[in-house]
Order: structure tokens, then sequence, then C-alpha cells
């Protein structure tokens, strides 16, 4: 096994969404999907997107402790400089000081 295979990838890729969207769209303008079931896509969207945003909060600490610097960060937020990955991380150390902790803060939450 290489190590590329062993690396852990996202659950969920641009890509997956994409083809979800064109399926559903297609679906919609069909008329199989009515109003309620697109709330109800809605409100599940909107829960999975926090999570994400979650899960990229912990890439973002654990990325750090491993060493990652700010300027090696900073593309992944889509400019070219430190500040967008600096204040993210200043804000996340708010609540927590590493990787650890804030997962442990995501178990209270959804057992909350």
């Amino acid at each position: 096994m290489s190590e590329e295979t062993r690396r852990p990838r996202a659950p969920i890729t641009e890509s997956d969404v994409l083809a979800w969207l064109e399926t559903t769209a297609a679906a919609v303008q069909a008329g199989e999907v009515n109003a309620q079931e697109l709330i109800d896509i809605l409100g599940e969207l909107r829960r999975a997107s926090a999570a994400c945003a979650d899960a990229s909060d912990w890439a973002l600490l654990a990325a750090r402790e491993g060493g990652a610097s700010l300027r090696q960060i900073a593309p992944v937020f889509g400019k070219g400089y430190v500040r967008a990955p600096a204040a993210r991380l200043e804000k996340l150390h708010r609540q927590a000081q590493n990787a650890d902790q804030w997962l442990a803060i995501l178990r209270h939450k959804q057992t909350a």
C-alpha cells in the first residue's frame, strides 16, 4: 500500500457536492421534490456545512501542531497572505489550545 492510499481523505469533495446538486436540481425541475423536502434538505445542508467548518478548524489546529507554517496554510484559505489562517487560529485559541481540545468540544456539542 502506498503512502498516498493511506492518507486520510475528506469525507466529501467539491465534485461529490456538484454531482449531487446536478441530480437534485434535475429532480426539482421535474417536479419530483416538493417545497417541504427542499426545506428538509436545506436544514441537512446547513448542519453538514457547520460540521465541515468544525472539521476544517480541527485540521487547521492539527496542521499547526504538526509543524505547518502559516505561509504553507495560507493558500488553502484562498489568499496569498497569512492573515486569514492567523485570524482563524486566534479565534480558535479562545476556545481550544490544540486539536485534541477542539475535538473534545465538538464531542460535547454533539451530546449536548
